[in-house]
């Protein structure tokens, strides 16, 4: 007995699609296989990190850019060590000595905190050079040997400038911001005119021209006074203790009668040095008597009782001591009728005139 086959009617749909084979697709992303597709992963995953590196880049250069400018500006502000700034670069116009105003500050400070930071500028080793505020950066040191704390006072808020500006540059905006100080005088304003021109790192060597330099932003007047007070500070600098109190009309004539009369310098030397037990009363009126305005009498009286070399015991026919001199040691003799003065010199080589002034001034001194 023969089977039947049976016939089964199968409809193919028709369409115009591209007919692709079993297990394809049209998809081309569904058609890669696994390494195909991790590839592909790994170059756009290459591409965005380096798309993101590129804009951190650019973020961090903007950033630099405005911290160098920041930084110029002295805008950047942080907390140095003390013991890490070194105040040497620029020649304060502060006097040497005790600064009667410094406890008011230290007071200040102590009380409310440093409103203004200090300057300064990176050196080599982590250090610093102060530019700005040698009278905040002592008040903090006061404090500091004062408290023992170095977590309070240890640190300083300063300002940080970049290198590179020029000593000039420095030199200016410390004078400058100095300059609106009411107390500053016209001596230390010379000192530094005179300290200026002799730092060998600086350009100009005549401490005329340091006036014009440091002390550009003030009037004409007061670079003249500052000029004026350049011969005086230079020839008794050494044994001024108050040159800081000296007042303008003093310091002018007294500059103006060293030029007329050049010999009173040494009197004036000598008298202050052995005028030892002084105050800032005392040393102008040496100064006063010296200028021609004249000096107290109680001033007078006070020098009168410091003698100059030991008293002459009773019966004693002359007095001999001994000056030091650059040009050695003056033996000097005061007998009845005679004053003799001898030092290893030439003194015939010196200009009549200017010896007269000498010998009249120092009788002045002693009549």
């Amino acid at each position: 007995m023969s089977r039947k086959r049976r016939m089964f009617d199968i409809e193919v749909p028709q369409d115009d699609s591209e007919i692709f084979p079993a297990g394809k697709s049209a998809d081309k992303e569904a058609r890669r296989g696994p390494m195909a597709t991790a590839i592909a992963e790994t170059v756009e995953s290459s591409r965005d990190r380096a798309r993101i590196e590129a804009q951190i880049r650019a973020e961090n250069d903007a950033l630099a850019q405005e911290h160098v400018r920041l930084k110029r500006a002295g805008l950047i502000t942080d907390m140095i060590p003390l013991d890490a700034i070194d105040a040497d670069k620029l020649i304060r116009d502060r006097v040497s000595g005790q600064d009667d105003e410094l406890p008011e500050l230290i007071q200040s400070i102590r009380e409310i905190g440093l409103s203004n930071p200090v300057r300064v500028e990176p050196a080599a080793q982590g250090r610093y050079e102060l530019i700005q505020g040698w009278r905040r950066l002592a008040a903090y040191r006061a404090l500091l040997e004062e408290t023992g704390d170095v977590e309070r006072w240890g640190r300083i808020p300063a300002g940080i400038s970049a290198k590179g500006d020029q000593l000039e540059q420095l030199y200016r905006r410390m004078v400058d911001e100095n300059l609106v100080r009411k107390d500053i005088s016209f001596a230390e304003m010379a000192q530094l005119a005179l300290q200026y021109a002799a730092d060998p790192q600086t350009e100009i060597g005549d401490p005329e021209k340091a006036v014009a330099v440091l002390f550009k932003s003030a009037g004409y007047q007061k670079r003249t006074y500052i000029r004026n007070f350049i011969p005086v500070v230079k020839a008794l600098g050494g044994v001024l203790r108050y040159p800081q109190d000296i007042p303008r009309a003093l310091g002018l004539a007294l500059s103006q009668r060293m030029a007329e009369v050049p010999s009173i310098v040494t009197s004036i030397v000598s008298e202050l040095e052995s005028f030892e037990d002084r105050s800032s009363k005392d040393e102008l009126d040496v100064l006063r008597e010296y200028a021609g305005q004249g000096a107290s009498t109680s001033a007078r009286s006070k020098r009168a009782s410091t003698p100059l070399h030991r008293p002459v015991p009773e019966g004693k026919a002359k007095t001999t001591f001994q000056v030091a001199r650059p040009e050695g040691s003056a033996k000097c003799i005061a007998a009845n009728g005679r004053l003799e003065i001898r030092l290893p010199r030439d003194f015939s080589t010196v200009d009549r005139r200017q010896l007269e002034a000498a010998v009249a001034e120092m009788l002045r001194q002693i009549s």
